[in-house]
């Protein structure tokens, strides 16, 4: 074999060797990014479902929760009526005074807790989520804490209608209550400012703080069960869930759902 056919089987070689060498760089490349596309894809699907399952159980919740308010009413407040209608017979029959006394007691009792079993029942199976819209269910809720005289609360919003679902209204609602009542039982604070807002890039945004003695995130984040609702509440909807706090700095919390293209 000459010099120039062993310099020529050299660069053949070395040129298919190269190839070889790309072709293998090239598949490692692909099959990464398939296993990355593939496990995003894993990852997606199983956020998806998670969404799906804890909404379900958020619907078999209420479900349950207005069963329950119409067993209350029917079955034990009927009870509770008869008892009452009785004590009053009772009364009415009876000429001891003393004993009047103790039964008319016994009446009030009743009728008193008959009231809030009412006013239970109907908590339970008013579905005024539904038939209201987010900005009133909120100032609801608004007017309802100050007139408690515990703390200012300052609601804002920048739009006189917002249309949302069952499950988005009952998230924001839900989070709003469990952020006011965290921090009226634990920050010590004056005011809490919400605002509730649209804008190109997010559906709503909901913004919530109070001016409180705050706490060390590092330490208390998520551990509470208040703090672990609202989050996973947030999760049933795909919102991006954003809590911050600082000492003697109040507490901040802002959740927003992106427009869906």
């Amino acid at each position: 074999m000459g010099k120039t056919e062993l310099l020529l089987t050299i660069i053949l070689f070395n040129t298919f060797f190269a190839m070889f060498i790309v072709a293998v760089m090239i598949y490692i490349r692909k099959y990464k990014q398939r296993k990355v596309e593939y496990l995003s894809e894993i990852k997606l699907k199983n956020e998806v479902h998670q969404r799906e399952l804890l909404a379900t159980q958020l619907e078999i919740q209420q479900s349950t929760m207005q069963q329950i308010g119409r067993e209350l009413h029917d079955n034990i407040g009927q009870k509770l009526t008869l008892v009452s209608l009785y004590t009053q017979q009772m009364l009415y029959e009876n000429k001891v005074t003393e004993v009047s006394e103790r039964i008319d007691q016994v009446s009030q009792i009743i009728n008193q807790s008959l009231q809030d079993l009412r006013a239970l029942s109907k908590t339970l199976t008013d579905d005024n989520i539904n038939q209201k819209e987010i900005i009133t269910l909120i100032e609801e809720e608004v007017d309802h804490i100050n007139a408690l005289k515990k703390c200012e609360i300052h609601f804002e919003h920048q739009m006189d209608h917002l249309e949302l679902d069952f499950v988005h209204k009952n998230v924001l609602l839900r989070i709003t209550q469990e952020f006011i009542q965290n921090s009226i039982k634990h920050s010590q604070c004056k005011n809490i400012f919400i605002k509730l807002k649209t804008t190109e890039e997010n559906l709503w945004e909901l913004n919530v703080k109070d001016d409180g003695i705050g706490f060390d995130t590092s330490k208390t984040l998520f551990n509470g069960i208040g703090l672990t609702n609202m989050k996973n509440r947030a999760k049933i909807i795909g919102a991006d869930f954003n809590l911050v706090s600082d000492i003697n700095s109040g507490t901040q919390l802002n959740i927003s759902f992106k427009n869906q293209a």
